[in-house]
């Protein structure tokens, strides 16, 4: 028996904006592939063969002679998959649909898969290969339980590392540390997908996740934020740290995630630890909490204020604040694009992206826009941050969808622009 893996294809910023390639002077980003089919990987029974195809490296759509063809795929990449899964049934495989999307949207991908798993998959993936060897496989797989993480195998990293090409190398891979979130934020699926506690790793597991990036030369990621809440999440992440230090992993970690919140209220201590640990930068999420949902709307001067001294500690603790502007909230307006870039001056953030916002299906705000009648498109290639599918509040969609795309232009090529404009403000003390 065979299963091939398939990782499916979807359409990059650069790819919905030629025009980005001009202005942001920086090396494309394609990044890696989710942990999702690694982690099936590892739980595949030994006597089964695998292989593996990133889809965005070489077209997937070839023969094949594996017996079941298995995706793991998020929103952007939904249509792409559904036409993967239209190719390899026509070839006579069986497929598996599994992940973010097909978790929140299992009866649309039942409409093109053979059989949907739905939830966190370690425990469904064995008894769904068992059965189709017996010939019993069902249409639906769901996990109605958190998934028990003590004992869970590394992911199968090397299994991607043998699809790297010269045009796919990505900077880093994604260790996770936690699963799932408490809370309920407008514009995130993690509760649905990896339920609403969170749970921890192992210290060995982390540590052996970055082990084996470290023999191979790569590189690790740590894009969690929920790592940083307090209490056992972040007593957990102040060990991981101890243990890369203790081990010399000090060089593996590219990044680490985190909200202005967050860093605000982080002790100095995990703060001081995460730079002897090596992490050298902060992929700093905005968007989603009351500080960047109100800190460039104009009208709440507090919310600012928090910004500005949350990329202040980024600096004074060494940590680079490379920040993400998410721009599309219903607070958000035409002035808010000014407001972004002036604050991003005057707090001295020299790396920074945009996105527009998106409401993605099992997300709070795919519920609420879908009553107010809102969602403007379903076609799933559009949902991946660079193009607008529903109607703004305060925007018009074209002025939101040039608002981004200034963002993009005006911070990296008028970086002196609004470096001048706002020369005074660099002058405030935090």
């Amino acid at each position: 028996m065979k299963v091939l893996f398939v990782y499916a294809g979807f359409e990059r910023h650069s790819e919905a904006h030629p025009e980005l390639r001009k202005w942001v002077p920086m090396n494309e980003y394609l990044g890696s592939p989710s942990l999702g089919l690694s982690m099936m990987a590892a739980v595949t029974p030994p006597q089964i063969e695998i292989e593996y195809r990133d889809d965005r490296v070489e077209k997937a759509d070839r023969p094949t002679d594996a017996d079941l063809v298995a995706m793991s795929f998020f929103t952007p990449a939904a249509t792409r998959a559904f036409e993967l899964a239209k190719y390899f049934r026509g070839q006579g495989k069986t497929s598996v649909a599994g992940g973010i999307f097909p978790t929140a949207m299992p009866d649309e991908c039942e409409r093109h898969f053979d059989v949907v798993v739905v939830g966190e998959g370690e425990r469904l993936w064995p008894k769904l290969l068992a059965d189709f060897a017996a010939g019993a496989v069902k249409s639906r797989y769901t996990e109605d339980q958190a998934y028990p993480l003590d004992d869970v195998p590394l992911p199968k990293l090397s299994m991607y590392f043998g699809a790297e090409r010269d045009g796919f190398r990505p900077d880093d891979y994604p260790v996770q540390i936690t699963r799932g979130c408490p809370l309920q934020c407008q514009a995130c699926v993690l509760p649905l997908v990896m339920r609403k506690s969170i749970r921890e790793f192992s210290l060995p597991h982390a540590l052996g996740q970055l082990r084996q990036l470290k023999r191979e030369g790569k590189r690790a990621c740590l894009t969690e934020d929920t790592s940083w809440f307090p209490g056992r999440p972040a007593n957990h992440l102040k060990e991981l740290f101890r243990g890369m230090i203790e081990e010399g992993l000090e060089a593996s970690i590219s990044y680490v995630g985190i909200s202005m919140p967050q860093l605000l209220v982080a002790s100095d201590e995990v703060l001081r630890l995460a730079r002897e640990a090596g992490v050298g930068m902060f992929y700093l999420v905005g968007g989603f909490d009351p500080i960047t949902m109100r800190a460039f709307t104009g009208v709440d001067a507090k919310a600012l204020d928090r910004a500005h001294k949350a990329i202040a500690r980024a600096h004074r603790v060494g940590i680079v604040p490379y920040t993400s502007f998410l721009l599309g909230n219903d607070e958000d307006d035409v002035g808010t694009v000014d407001r972004m870039l002036e604050f991003a001056a005057a707090s001295g953030i020299e790396k920074a992206e945009f996105a527009i916002f998106t409401p993605y299906p099992g997300t709070p705000s795919w519920d609420r826009l879908n009553q107010e009648g809102r969602i403007l498109s379903r076609d799933w290639r559009h949902y991946n941050d660079a193009n607008v599918v529903f109607r703004p509040a305060k925007m018009t969609p074209q002025q939101l969808a040039d608002g981004y795309l200034r963002l993009w232009r005006e911070f990296y090529s008028d970086k002196g622009h609004w470096a001048d404009k706002c020369q005074a403000e660099r002058t405030i003390q935090f």
